[in-house]
């Protein structure tokens, strides 16, 4: 499935039993909430793993970063597994710079995520 808008695009994919969503654009103040609530219908009462592939993400505001820590809390209180995947070099510094990276895993590539979550 793929949901869009002008600067954003979500497409789910389940890849062996894990639920592997791209995140392609920018998350920022105006689509944050869509993103949230996408993000959400997306990954529904399903109790599969999740990996945020963030590998085509251009741009994340702090809106965008609190969408992704809510969806995170929401799956940790269900025991869904959640681990964020290929980040960009100036993506993945935010999310150190914010101190996510010690809340959230996040994994170099696809198969890593998709390894890790199954093991």
């Amino acid at each position: 499935m793929s949901i869009q808008n002008n600067q954003l695009e979500l497409q789910a994919d389940p890849i062996e039993g894990v639920l592997i969503i791209s995140v392609i654009g920018r998350i920022d103040g105006m689509n944050a909430q869509a993103f949230h609530q996408n993000l959400d219908k997306e990954i529904g009462g399903s109790d599969n793993p999740v990996v945020l592939d963030l590998e085509k993400l251009s741009y994340i505001s702090s809106a965008g970063l609190r969408s992704i820590l809510l969806i995170a809390k929401t799956l940790q209180g269900r025991k869904t597994k959640f681990m964020l995947c290929s980040l960009p070099g100036p993506i993945k510094e935010i999310f150190e710079i914010a101190g996510f990276d010690k809340i959230i895993s996040v994994l170099e590539s696809r198969s890593d995520a998709i390894a890790a979550i199954k093991g």
